[in-house]
């Protein structure tokens, strides 16, 4: 276990102090901003109701519950449970600590910002396969960024993105086999 937590801290202070720099300040506290993904939002709420009608609104629908079950587990059950204080609230052990947002007085393990979209890029990613296979890739990428930035800001530590984005992968997973089986019993089509 102290190998584990020797690995994160040296991991925390790598991507919050030592790769600090003007443009990942700029960039990394972007991307955290919901505003920013809400054309992205709108798009794909557009997308799928354009093209796919009553298929395109329970896609919606179920990638709106993935990210409510993951945001659940890890706010509520998970967090309350395991109790860890963000770095940003324990200055103590990191001294040298970069705060670049407000720390919040909730738990760290895990980041619910990495459950949540990990749970929506896996099941887009998982959905657009069927679609677009380079448009999907770009799903993972982009909650993988989201949950580096949370560290990057000083809010999380490694491993409770690690944690985070496992949690979320498999309930995005989950979600997108559930959609499956509807996709098969309601609109007629074969699984893959």
């Amino acid at each position: 276990m102290e190998t584990i937590q020797n690995i994160d801290h040296t991991l925390f202070h790598w991507l919050n102090q030592d790769i600090s720099n003007a443009f990942f300040d700029y960039f990394f506290h972007l991307i955290r901003e919901k505003f920013v993904w809400l054309p992205l939002y709108m798009f794909l709420i557009a997308f799928f109701i354009f093209n796919f009608k009553k298929k395109g609104l329970v896609i919606l629908l179920l990638a709106f519950i993935s990210v409510g079950i993951a945001d659940f587990t890890s706010s509520s059950i998970i967090k309350p449970a395991v109790e860890r204080i963000r770095p940003c609230n324990d200055i103590r052990s990191n001294p040298e600590l970069i705060s670049r947002v407000n720390c919040g007085a909730g738990y760290s393990f895990p980041s619910s910002h990495a459950a949540n979209h990990f749970a929506l890029g896996v099941f887009f990613f998982f959905v657009f396969l069927g679609i677009s296979k380079k448009a999907a890739y770009f799903f993972p990428v982009w909650a993988a960024l989201i949950s580096i930035a949370q560290v990057y800001v000083g809010v999380h530590y490694p491993i409770d993105i690690f944690a985070g984005m496992i949690l979320g992968s498999i309930i995005g997973f989950l979600e997108f086999r559930f959609y499956k089986q509807i996709e098969m019993k309601y609109f007629n089509t074969t699984a893959n």
